[in-house]
């Protein structure tokens, strides 16, 4: 699976290369809104939330057809650390739209979450009003990881530098990632084991910041993995196909009044 996700993500990064130059990316670089922090909010008292938006994914097909505006909104107003989104065009049905659209709708953090291989599409990133990308471990060499993390400093980007095993963990490690996603699917054949979550955390040095990906869609599971120490899960897919994205939301985080009426902007 990650290697026909890798070839689609360099087919789309040489059209969207040819389609605007990185030089017209360059010229329109914004610059970094210091109220929104990724890393920092991530690492707030109890376990944050990162929620996601995705129509559809390989694993679990279409989800859901969400305005990707109103649920950026509920997610904000849910409680919600940060937001993700998905650019992946051929395999999650995302678009850099999406991106542009949460960033219009909301003042949360945002993490373009795609298959990054090439700095072209940290400029897309930054253009696109992201605030932090993700970096997968297992979709790129020692030295293209290194790069694309020297080059996302530069540009003021967070990274979320995502690991399934232990050789992905050390790799990352020895390139500098502050922000580890431990993914607890299996990119290979989709499975998902939330114990992987708990068996690479004693691994993790002290000081860095731990986000578990995949698999997570109750308070209990939140709880045991405040327990152990992780500061923020990333969650998608049962936020997308709740009813209501608020009361969801509200109920992982143990907000107050988690199925009290509210209403979106």
């Amino acid at each position: 699976m990650i290697e026909q996700l890798i070839a689609a993500a360099r087919e789309t990064v040489d059209r969207r290369r040819r389609e605007v130059p990185q030089a017209d990316l360059e010229r329109r670089l914004p610059g970094r809104d210091p109220d929104r922090p990724f890393s920092e909010a991530l690492v707030r008292p109890g376990i944050s939330l990162v929620a996601e938006f995705k129509r559809r994914s390989p694993s679990a097909g279409d989800i859901a057809s969400a305005d990707v505006a109103h649920q950026v909104q509920a997610y904000e107003q849910g409680g919600a650390a940060a937001v993700s989104i998905l650019t992946d065009e051929v395999h999650f049905g995302g678009s850099l739209e999406d991106l542009r659209a949460a960033r219009g709708a909301c003042d949360l953090p945002i993490l373009r979450k795609d298959f990054l291989i090439d700095p072209y599409q940290l400029y897309e990133a930054v253009v696109s009003g992201a605030d932090a990308v993700l970096l997968i471990v297992r979709a790129l060499r020692r030295d293209a990881l290194g790069a694309l993390l020297e080059e996302a400093r530069s540009l003021d980007l967070d990274c979320l530098v995502e690991v399934h095993e232990p050789e992905e963990l050390e790799a990352a490690l020895d390139q500098g990632a502050d922000v580890i996603g431990i993914n607890n699917r299996d990119l290979d054949d989709g499975k998902v084991d939330l114990n992987t979550t708990f068996e690479l955390m004693p691994d993790v040095p002290a000081g860095k910041t731990i986000v578990a990906e995949s698999g997570i869609s109750g308070r209990p599971e939140l709880e045991e993995l405040d327990r152990i120490g992780v500061d923020a899960a990333l969650i998608g897919e049962a936020l997308m196909r709740a009813p209501d994205p608020v009361a969801k939301l509200r109920e992982l985080t143990g907000g107050e009044d988690a199925t009290a009426e509210h209403e979106l902007p």
